[in-house]
């Protein structure tokens, strides 16, 4: 058991899948809960494929396995198997939380309902996590990040250029957002339980968390708000809001308002647009967008990011290179803020992504490799009480499968 950390202590079921559900309990891993995921035998969790489904980046390492599922210990079980409620009973009474994304009814089917788990343990905080929440017409639909996060919030709408169709955007993004509403929820609940010794029932789902991500325009909706076209790059409402592309074919975003609109003028070296009544107010550059945006689309092309770069950190302008992923993966503010961390016991990764929860001064669990399939059956079994005649009659049963051989 790991010692010393915040969650030292605190015993989690990942009963979840791909990966909303799995990466809110490596959150609760990486600060020192004892996290024993369950799978079904033979493929498992469909994510121990994802890092080989295009457009996932081709790479030897199983990189989308490990990042969602670092530090745990891992089960095989068939939760359809009429002898696996022995299995699970006995998990759920020794868990503090248990975690699943398993649709309403099937749920109830596999013995992971909350009337059911919380009769076992009354005082567990039953986390989970659906495509489009409990309740209305569409409470028992399947939904993804990219369906429910993405498309049906209004954020892939939003997300294109005027004229453009929509796009695919970064698959898994919607899951990750989900998943620290989980893991807040989660401490929610465990605070409140210190306080009241009540368990409780908490969740999210990935609608919920894209109109939370989208919320400034769905706030504008509900406010009877009169929305802008979507955006034009040519002719954008907020020129000062703008990516421009410099002469070496790099993009830049810029991000600025009026009151740094001196310092811009000086940047892009044209002082006198400071005199000019055009630009003199907010609306005076909605009105001159396309004017001014092709003044600044030609600057930005004559000199290269290098350039712009020095000029508008002089002027304390905000402003970041579009960086492609590879760049990120390189950046140079990630390590030494603890965004990439080494990995262990993988011999072809040497590094992940941190979760982006974080105690200053206060310690994290070193990443360690996500488990093999069933890895710890027998070790989880003995702790749970179930002797070497049980563990073999419950692989006659059916309910987990005969000891693993290596990482599928």
């Amino acid at each position: 058991m790991t010692t010393g950390f915040v969650f030292s202590g605190l015993k989690v079921l990942d009963a979840s899948s791909f990966i909303a559900g799995p990466a809110a309990a490596t959150v609760l891993a990486d600060f020192g809960a004892d996290v024993i995921k369950i799978e079904p035998p033979g493929k498992g969790d469909p994510q121990r494929r994802l890092s080989s489904v295009p457009p996932s980046p081709r790479a030897q390492a199983n990189y989308s396995w490990h990042l969602a599922n670092r530090n745990k210990r891992g089960m095989a079980i068939d939760l359809k198997s009429p002898a696996a409620p022995r299995i699970l009973k006995r998990l759920v009474e020794w868990a503090d939380v248990v975690i699943t994304n398993f649709p309403h009814g099937t749920r109830e089917k596999l013995h992971l309902g909350y009337d059911e788990v919380s009769g076992w343990n009354p005082k567990v905080i039953y986390a989970d996590i659906t495509g489009f929440g409990d309740a209305g017409p569409d409470a028992g639909q399947p939904g993804s990040d990219l369906t429910a996060a993405w498309s049906r919030s209004g954020l892939l709408a939003s997300t294109r250029d005027a004229g453009a169709p929509p796009t695919v955007p970064v698959w898994g993004s919607g899951d990750y957002m989900s998943a620290i509403a989980i893991y807040a929820a989660i401490v929610t609940a465990l605070y409140r339980r210190e306080q009241t010794g009540q368990g409780a029932s908490v969740g999210t789902s990935l609608l919920a968390a894209g109109i939370w991500a989208t919320g400034t325009l769905v706030a504008g909706a509900l406010a009877g708000g009169t929305p802008f076209e979507p955006h034009n790059r040519k002719a954008p409402v907020n020129p000062l809001t703008n990516p421009y592309r410099t002469a070496d074919g790099r993009w830049v975003m810029l991000v600025t308002s009026p009151p740094n609109w001196p310092g811009l003028t000086r940047v892009v070296g044209h002082p006198e647009l400071l005199e000019d009544p055009r630009f003199a107010d907010v609306e005076g550059f909605v009105e001159h967008s396309a004017v001014l945006t092709e003044l600044l689309d030609a600057e930005f092309r004559s000199q290269p990011f290098a350039h712009w770069k020095d000029a508008l950190n002089r002027e304390r302008i905000t402003y970041s290179l579009i960086q492609t992923p590879e760049e990120a993966a390189q950046d140079p503010q990630l390590r030494p803020n603890d965004i990439v961390v080494p990995l262990e016991g993988v011999s072809d990764l040497k590094e992940t992504i941190n979760s982006p929860v974080n105690l200053r001064g206060v310690p994290k669990v070193p990443a360690k490799r996500a488990p093999d399939l069933g890895e710890h059956n027998d070790e989880v079994l003995a702790e749970l009480g179930f002797s070497p005649a049980d563990v073999a009659e419950l692989r006659t049963q059916g309910a987990i499968p005969a000891p693993p051989r290596g990482e599928m």
